[in-house]
């Protein structure tokens, strides 16, 4: 017997889902017609903190708070406001010829020894994108295409081959837009001026909190939600014909920020389309382990593509959150080793851009749509995006739906 009527029913209080119901609120929707359901104790989703060795440890990995969008900006900083949060420019290293080079590698060769520079600069020239052929489909080839081959086969096809653990292949390359941009131009005046060149990646500066994990912000969203955040409340049943939730909450609107893979299990009435196009979205699972003892680094993260340690990547929290020690690893749990140490095990970590995941998820977002379900975040749009991104797009789709709401 249903209990309960919500006009937005929030699966999940991760960044997106949070946000989606405080910007609600905003756009003047009633407490009582959201509710937001939350299976871990906490809201936060991956971007929950624990305090590891008497300091704060992001236990879905690392993540930091991008300056370059005010919109979020502003709107985070009413739960935890500016002078909360130190300002750091981002210092990211590779290591790789027993070194540690800055990121972007392409933007840094500067820092090899000449015979080095020569090697990729030579590589680099020969490319195919740098003599105008045409792009490739396949992953592999479109490295070797865009960076050559020495930073394909150094840096770019082990790091991959480690956080993916999987035929490369299999990926997609529509994605790759993400990569630094580094022309060989720019390349080539870093080696000559002996500096850095082209555009950083996100978190070129970023914020992160001055006496908390970066949890923390979340964790206050949470809160102020009240009583219309429900945690330590997984979905276990969705009843599509009434689009009634663990046989108690019956909604208008439901937003999905939890993995489309829990509804095979969740959903009996399914269409057998989605069912399939759900079973073509991949994810990977990621083990963080903390490490006590504090490298002697002025990174905040560093990457590690040799295949001698079984992480990818090393996040130097002695160097971004104050009073602290030690690092903690990232790491495919396929790849994982035994450990004495803390672990905590991400079973959803990152979505993986396969060759299908586009077609599949577009199928699952635009029959959702029709039925009044609405995917948002990493998990409902399949998605790797930051937590700022992730803000930004709750913020307009809060609005958006609102407005279509009161449309004649």
């Amino acid at each position: 017997m249903v209990k309960n009527k919500i006009k937005y029913l929030v699966l999940g209080a991760g960044p997106s889902g949070l946000t989606f119901a405080h910007s609600l609120l905003d756009q003047g929707i009633s407490k009582n017609e959201i509710l937001v359901l939350e299976a871990n104790a906490e809201a936060g989703g991956l971007c929950r903190s624990s305090i590891i060795d008497g300091a704060p440890l992001d236990i879905g990995g690392g993540h930091f708070l991008d300056v370059r969008k005010k919109e979020v900006l502003d709107f985070l900083f009413r739960f935890l406001p500016r002078e909360e949060w130190n300002s750091y420019n981002r210092i990211a290293k590779i290591i790789l010829r027993g070194q540690e080079i800055d990121h972007p590698l392409e933007g840094n060769l500067w820092q090899f020894s000449k015979e080095d520079q020569l090697n990729y600069l030579e590589s680099i020239a020969q490319t195919g994108s740098v003599r105008g052929e045409t792009m490739p489909e396949s992953f592999i080839e479109w490295i070797r295409w865009k960076l050559g081959e020495c930073i394909a086969n150094d840096y770019m096809l082990p790091y991959n081959r480690k956080i993916w653990s999987m035929d490369l292949n299999l990926l997609g390359t529509y994605w790759l837009y993400k990569l630094p941009a580094v022309s060989f131009r720019e390349t080539l005046r870093s080696c000559l001026e002996g500096k850095a060149s082209g555009t950083l990646p996100a978190h070129g500066t970023f914020l992160y909190p001055k006496h908390y994990g970066y949890g923390e912000v979340w964790k206050r969203m949470g809160k102020a939600l009240g009583s219309q955040l429900i945690t330590n409340c997984p979905v276990r049943t969705i009843d599509l014909s009434t689009q009634t939730i663990n046989g108690i909450y019956q909604a208008d609107t439901i937003i999905n920020s939890i993995p489309w893979t829990h509804w095979l299990e969740m959903t009996s009435n399914l269409p057998e389309i989605i069912r399939e196009n759900i079973k073509k979205l991949v994810n990977i699972s990621i083990d963080v382990d903390y490490q006590q003892n504090t490298l002697q680094t002025k990174a905040h993260w560093i990457y590690e593509p040799c295949g001698k340690n079984s992480y990818h990547r090393m996040l130097i929290r002695s160097n971004f959150c104050p009073g602290s020690r030690g690092y903690w690893t990232e790491c495919n749990a396929m790849r994982s080793l035994p450990t004495n140490g803390f672990r905590h095990h991400n079973e959803y970590a990152y979505p993986v851009n396969t060759l299908e995941k586009p077609k599949a998820i577009n199928i699952i977002l635009e029959w959702a749509k029709k039925n009044k379900i609405y995917g948002l975040g990493r998990w409902g749009k399949w998605e790797h995006m930051n937590s700022d991104v992730a803000v930004a797009e709750a913020l307009m789709m809060a609005r958006t739906l609102t407005s279509e709401s009161i449309m004649p």
